[in-house]
């Protein structure tokens, strides 16, 4: 099932897509690249982002799958679950958890590079993300079948708040927001009531990343990089015009940021323009 790609691509791709978040594309880099060269890894890579909305949750997810996998998110390796579409009554969680632990099992033994991803972690039930630990931890094999090759990634908006405030926080001061670091983030989302202080008792999680709440200087390269996408000729004025009019930021008084971050520039931009 080798469809490797290239993953040297991930840095590059992390830095001229994934908008202010130094911590979060120096993580990965490191993390998914020291996994994929490890030939006997003891157990599978699980990272575990959090965030608020329109930060880059997903598209860190995309970028990963785009350089270990020649299809990409259409490989069929490849698998994605949002808890809100896939498990939404929780009277069924039993039916879930043993739906889910079987598709695992049996596409883990057909490729043993098998990468999955949860979205929307802060709504998926207790009882069906304790079906997942057993398959994350430091486990030779479980029923003949060893996951120490697949990666799990799971995206939440969990510790968003508390993300928001430490930055903020942080800036407030005169710091420079390349200045934060992991160890100033980690502990406090980790520990978050929910999934994260869920998942940390059994030592699952390999890292909890942080995605920091964007900026009006991030929205305008948001733009710019999605007029680029989309045929446009990249037009720096329009994008920062845009950056202004459709964007709400918080708080006001301090400049503030994007209350929804780059969620809302690709729907709108053509009609904006």
């Amino acid at each position: 099932c080798s469809e490797g790609n290239c993953y040297f691509g991930l840095k590059d791709d992390l830095a001229r897509n994934l908008f202010g978040q130094h911590i979060a594309s120096e993580v990965i880099m490191k993390a998914v690249t020291g996994f994929i060269n490890n030939d006997n890894p003891k157990k599978p890579l699980v990272l575990s982002f959090h965030g608020s909305s329109g930060v880059g949750k997903n598209l860190a997810s995309q970028l990963i799958v785009k350089n270990l996998y020649k299809q990409g998110m259409d490989s069929r390796f490849v698998h994605y679950f949002n808890s809100v579409a896939h498990f939404p009554d929780h009277g069924q969680v039993e039916t879930y958890k043993s739906q889910l632990q079987h598709w695992i099992r049996g596409n883990v033994t057909n490729c043993a590079h098998s990468l999955f991803i949860f979205d929307e972690m802060k709504n998926m039930h207790p009882g069906i993300i304790d079906g997942l630990k057993p398959f994350m931890d430091y486990v030779h094999k479980l029923d003949g079948v060893s996951y120490r090759k697949a990666i799990f990634i799971f995206l939440s908006n969990d510790g968003g708040e508390i993300i928001r405030r430490t930055t903020f926080d942080f800036l407030i001061t005169g710091k420079e927001r390349q200045k934060l670091k992991l160890e100033d983030l980690e502990t406090d989302i980790s520990s978050v009531e929910g999934f994260g202080g869920f998942e940390v008792e059994s030592n699952a999680v390999d890292f909890f990343i942080p995605f920091l709440p964007l900026e009006r200087q991030h929205i305008v390269k948001c733009v710019l990089a999605e007029m680029e996408a989309t045929g446009h000729k990249p037009d720096h004025n329009k994008a920062c015009d845009m950056a202004d009019e459709i964007v709400l930021y918080f708080p006001k008084d301090e400049g503030g940021f994007a209350r929804f971050g780059c969620k809302m520039i690709a729907g709108r931009l053509e009609f904006f323009l």
